[in-house]
């Protein structure tokens, strides 16, 4: 039997898919329009109106990876973004379990601080990095970059991993304890399995966070560790084919991304709904 709310839940429900659907149009779209000007020879890719019919080439592709330093780019992109992952989530991880299990008013600051720290206005610190950076001879080098990163991106990965720490109950790492496990084993091997969904998420922004960082590698870095966040304006001027070039190394940088996300997807999904069910 149809009620007659029906019609009306259908027609809302087509209206919500209507308006998603029109979301995702307007998100994909400038991802499509750099795949297929990096795909359309030169003369097609500014026509007006525009060419949707045209004769694939991977011209644009080839010059970006092999006429220009774009692997060496993304090299240097992908060590600072792998290097940043690999110091930021231990070092979280271990402050983030410690401030989900010990609760007092001095934890309560510091966690507060954190949030102060992520909320402070990055390019003010940008001069001292410097500075600093040519005194410590630092300057263009992946460990500085890293460190950089490393440091604005531990209030969020502190705060993001603590919420999964919280949802453990404190009675499973001292039942480790119990058996003979020092606090160290209980954590490592008893509870950080227990929100590794939570370790995966975390590390995927971080390692979003890192891969799109430019502020500080446009200033603090040179022709050495230079990444594609940086190097791709150069792509980017007045002559015509330049365009095409840099759609080239849109879909280029685009392409690392997404097989990364679709590799931790599973676990993404995991983490952003880890502890939402209860038993």
């Amino acid at each position: 039997m149809v009620t007659a709310g029906a019609p009306r839940a259908v027609l809302a429900r087509a209206l919500v898919y209507a308006a998603l659907l029109g979301v995702v149009a307007v998100s994909l779209f400038p991802i499509y329009f750099a795949l297929t000007t990096s795909l359309k020879q030169t003369r097609d890719a500014f026509t007006t109106p525009p060419t949707w019919i045209f004769t694939p080439t991977l011209e644009h592709h080839r010059f970006i990876w092999l006429e220009t330093p774009f692997p060496r780019y993304l090299l240097n992109t992908l060590v600072i973004t792998i290097g940043t992952v690999l110091l930021s989530i231990p070092l979280g991880c271990m402050a983030a379990y410690y401030l989900a299990r010990y609760r007092s008013r001095p934890i309560q600051v510091l966690l507060f601080s954190l949030l102060a720290v992520r909320a402070f206005p990055r390019i003010l610190l940008l001069v001292p990095f410097f500075l600093v950076a040519r005194a410590a001879q630092l300057y263009d080098t992946h460990i500085l970059i890293i460190l950089i990163i490393v440091a604005f991106n531990q209030p969020f990965a502190i705060w993001l991993m603590r919420g999964f720490f919280l949802d453990v109950p404190r009675e499973l790492p001292e039942a480790a304890m119990i058996d003979g496990c020092s606090s160290l084993q209980a954590f490592l091997h008893v509870v950080l399995p227990v929100v590794r969904p939570g370790v995966f998420t975390a590390a995927l922004f971080t390692f979003l966070f890192a891969y799109n960082e430019f502020l500080y590698c446009l200033i603090l870095t040179g022709s050495h560790a230079k990444p594609l966040s940086v190097a791709i304006a150069q792509y980017g001027a007045e002559k015509i084919e330049y365009w095409s070039w840099s759609a080239a190394g849109a879909v280029g940088i685009l392409a690392p991304i997404v097989l990364f996300i679709a590799v931790m997807q599973r676990h993404l999904v995991k983490g952003l709904t880890f502890g939402t069910l209860k038993d």
